[in-house]
């Protein structure tokens, strides 16, 4: 079940697939946490970051959600830009926040 706003019309095949993931992790307040973030800024990440992304997309729910809602530290290789604008985006517009 895909929350996506976003269409995936104009996305070069990686961000398709990258956005596709984002929305289909497993558990459902990933789901709308990496969807989310993906839907708003998937168009605009660099080649850096979407790299970056894919590479967050492969951590646990579990382990992703402890770190951005701050319940577990970040381990410092994680602990990037691009994971924090995903961070803090979460903060500022997601219902689901800790």
């Amino acid at each position: 079940m895909s929350g996506t706003t976003r269409s995936s019309a104009g996305l070069d095949t990686r961000r398709r697939q990258i956005l596709f993931r984002a929305w289909h992790r497993g558990m459902r307040e990933m789901d709308l946490i990496m969807g989310r973030f993906a839907d708003a800024e998937i168009a605009d990440l660099s080649e850096k970051d979407l790299t970056e992304f894919e590479r967050l997309i492969e951590v646990t729910d579990r382990d992703l959600l402890g770190w951005i809602t701050g319940e577990i530290e970040t381990p410092s290789n994680y602990d990037t830009p691009l994971f924090q604008r995903l961070r803090a985006f979460h903060t500022h517009t997601s219902p689901i926040h800790g």
